[in-house]
């Protein structure tokens, strides 16, 4: 993407600037580098430039059982068939993406900054300074609900894959949403029953921020990342507080399309139109059931119905307040071929794709 957007912050992205800018400029953290998912280790990334970092956790390759048995309480058909997939090892965000560092790259903080303090742009600034970057938004996307530490929501999957982009170049590794299934394997984490936690729901409170405990005292329920027990492999949120942005189509039937005898290996329903997308995980704003970790969403055109503009913007789903989305890096960087087919990057033509 070549042109690059300059939209004003918001009162809330200029104070964080000023923060940075009162402060001393920080050096990049480097992840560790793994030849192998033996080698594959937690680690604590940092966008350069800020003091913003955020934490990647090792999901080991395997095999799972994706979708949901037909007993399932609060089970729908879109869950099923069940069948046998594959995945490759990668890292994955321990936390959905916060404002924090999703202001980073909507409100251009880091090139701000540096034309506060003086400071020349790195190589990597510069390919990073031209991802493109949105507009702004016609309102404030919190809606006052919370900013520091809360998960970044209301941005279209396409505004997500932009992030996973300039969040690549910035930290010179490839980040990434995570496939449907991807999503599901790491959020069971080696688990079979309706929640990572089992298939009592009344457990769930101890898990996730839903319907029934997230609170009615503000417009946006959602609460900060992390203050729930995490799954078996140290994941947080994967229950509910925002459903989170995958690659694929939504497609009810698309597990049908699967053989019951073979293994699918590492399966995307690759694209092609604007709706219906998926998320996964549920949120604040569901019903227990929904949080399971079968549990199917697909996006509409009705997530901007409030949106005033002509067109409506590309970048926000202005009533999609319970959406949000969490990084992945695989541990296999796939090439430049892989991605374009598979469609794991924002493309050129996409900006067409979602007037």
């Amino acid at each position: 993407m070549s042109s690059v957007f300059r939209p004003r912050g918001l009162t809330q992205a200029v104070v964080c600037l000023a923060l940075w800018a009162a402060a001393a400029s920080a050096s990049e953290k480097s992840s560790p580098e793994a030849k192998s998912a033996a080698e594959m280790k937690p680690y604590t990334d940092e966008i350069s430039g800020t003091e913003v970092t955020f934490d990647m956790v090792p999901i080991p390759g395997g095999e799972f059982l994706m979708g949901s048995p037909p007993d399932e309480k609060g089970r729908k058909e879109d869950e099923g068939p069940q069948h046998r997939v594959k995945i490759e090892p990668f890292w994955m965000g321990k936390h959905e993406v916060t404002w924090d560092a999703y202001d980073i790259w909507s409100f251009n903080l880091d090139i701000q900054r540096r034309k506060l303090l003086g400071e020349k742009s790195t190589p990597r600034d510069e390919v990073a300074d031209a991802v493109t970057r949105p507009t702004k938004p016609y309102t404030d996307m919190t809606f006052g609900s919370g900013h520091e530490g809360y998960p970044a929501i209301c941005m279209t999957q396409l505004a997500a894959k932009t992030y996973c982009r300039w969040l690549s170049e910035k930290t010179g590794h490839f980040y990434r949403l995570p496939t449907e299934a991807e999503w599901e394997y790491a959020c069971r984490a080696g688990t079979t029953t309706a929640y990572s936690f089992g298939d009592d729901p009344s457990k769930l409170d101890e898990y996730a921020w839903h319907f029934e405990n997230a609170g009615e005292d503000r417009e946006v329920n959602y609460h900060k990342v992390g203050l729930k027990k995490p799954n078996p492999w140290g994941l947080y949120d994967m229950h509910g507080n925002v459903a989170e942005w995958c690659l694929d189509q939504y497609d009810p039937n698309f597990y049908a399309t699967f053989a019951n005898d073979k293994v699918a290996g590492s399966p995307i329903n690759v694209p092609n139109t604007l709706y219906p997308r998926v998320a996964r995980g549920g949120s604040w704003y569901d019903e227990p059931e929904l949080l399971r970790s079968a549990a199917r969403l697909a996006s509409h055109k009705d997530w901007k119905a409030q949106d005033p503009q002509l067109p409506q913007s590309v970048w926000y789903h202005t009533d999609a307040v319970f959406v949000g989305f969490r990084i992945i890096r695989p541990l296999r960087v796939p090439s430049e071929e892989e991605q374009t087919k598979l469609k794991l990057v924002p493309l050129p033509k996409d900006l067409e794709t979602y007037q």
